[in-house]
């Protein structure tokens, strides 16, 4: 399958009932969302270009405090929207993968404690059973939560998302109880589809993963990187393979890091980086090192599951359409080499179809296939984007 994706908050506008809202609308996030990309009144014109693109399926989430903007009270209204938001998908013929929880969470669960209640995981089943009853019929995909491991560093080791808290022990509990909701997520889909007598979706999560690169094959430097990859890259996924809760691997990647340990601490082996400029590369608007090695390293080390792997989030953000396609295109071959090598990759899609509201960084970084132009909403397709559309309907690539 080929493919874009997006998020509720980074392109609908207008999330008044959410934590990010209230945090922008407080001051305490640099940037505000407003209308984004005004996605929830034009998502018909974007999936005509995606369509147009030769996309077969589409990535999107559901923002939960449309779904429910205070605890307990459901509205038909906006679920009656995410099925008409679908049924334009289907009637496209873009397969929908959806998530239910992309970042974001309604204003009065962040109230209650959020991710570190206790009920976080019961709050959150109310309102998964509430739209994939609706949804069920025409969803084969599910993603229940969004780089879980991502989310909790941002929002409770770096503080820098909602709800800005420094705390290791509250991160402990945030990973744990994001592994209850999937759980129980999980359980839950699969009770509905079959007591609706339909066929077993494929649920997963969209996991982040980097590349752990040793800057020096120091001794200290090789641990650092096997303690990464074992706590960043596997440990959330070990966990949930273990309870038999993953049907795929959702594989969210972008880059690499550079491993260069100062001291045999737990902030040295976790933590350090190089700084002194080594093995440098090309990098996208936000610092990161493309590097589509890492892509291919990490398919051949998922293989040991033996359960089908889904590129759900692969791109870049840059002013420079010509990098964005070498960066595409060298990220496929890397796929297609992994695939030689007995990778089982069910698809690919590209992060992003527009470009969008980037969370604490705002609207600078371009991701898009599709340029917006955030005084007029005018969308241009990127000539990546045509390149990438001949991938789509060919599933060739020159060279």
């Amino acid at each position: 399958m080929w493919g874009a994706a997006t998020s509720a908050h980074q392109v609908e506008g207008n999330n008044l009932n959410n934590d990010w809202w209230d945090f922008e609308s407080r001051g305490k996030i640099k940037f505000t969302s407003g209308k984004a990309c005004r996605h929830y009144e034009l998502y018909n014109q974007d999936f005509d270009l995606a369509r147009a693109l030769n996309h077969n399926c589409h990535r999107l989430s559901i923002e939960w405090s449309r779904i429910e903007p205070a605890q307990g009270s459901f509205s038909e209204s906006e679920i009656n929207h995410y099925v008409e938001v679908i049924d334009a998908l289907v009637k496209r013929g873009l397969e929908p993968v959806v998530t239910l929880h992309h970042f974001t969470s309604p204003a009065w669960f962040a109230k209650l404690g959020g991710w570190s209640s206790h009920n976080a995981d019961k709050y959150f089943a109310a309102y998964v059973e509430k739209i994939v009853n609706a949804l069920a019929g025409k969803v084969k995909f599910w993603v229940t939560i969004n780089e879980p491991n991502v989310f909790v560093y941002y929002s409770y080791v770096a503080g820098d998302w909602p709800p800005q808290k420094k705390s290791y022990l509250k991160a402990n509990a945030v990973f744990d109880n994001l592994a209850k909701a999937h759980l129980r997520a999980y359980r839950l889909i699969r009770d509905i589809y079959e007591k609706n007598n339909l066929a077993y979706p494929l649920i997963s999560i969209a996991h982040n993963m980097q590349a752990f690169v040793a800057c020096s094959p120091t001794l200290r430097n090789r641990l650092a990187v096997y303690l990464r990859h074992k706590l960043f890259n596997l440990n959330f996924i070990d966990k949930l393979i273990s309870k038999r809760a993953l049907d795929f691997i959702g594989l969210n990647y972008y880059s690499r890091s550079l491993v260069d340990s100062r001291s045999w601490t737990i902030n040295g082996l976790l933590g350090d980086t190089c700084r002194d400029g080594h093995l440098t590369l090309e990098k996208n608007s936000l610092g990161w090192d493309i590097y589509p090695e890492g892509l291919y390293d990490l398919l051949i080390q998922l293989k040991k599951y033996k359960l089908p792997i889904f590129i759900l989030e692969n791109g870049i953000c840059t002013k420079d359409d010509a990098l964005r396609w070498r960066y595409i295109e060298r990220h496929l071959k890397s796929m297609h080499a992994a695939m030689k090598a007995g990778a089982g990759v069910l698809g690919y899609i590209y992060w992003s179809l527009l470009d969008n509201f980037e969370w604490d960084k705002g609207f600078a970084p371009r991701f898009g296939l599709v340029e917006v132009d955030y005084d007029t909403y005018k969308r241009t397709i990127r000539e990546s984007a045509y390149k990438f559309a001949l991938v789509c309907k060919t599933g060739k690539l020159d060279g």
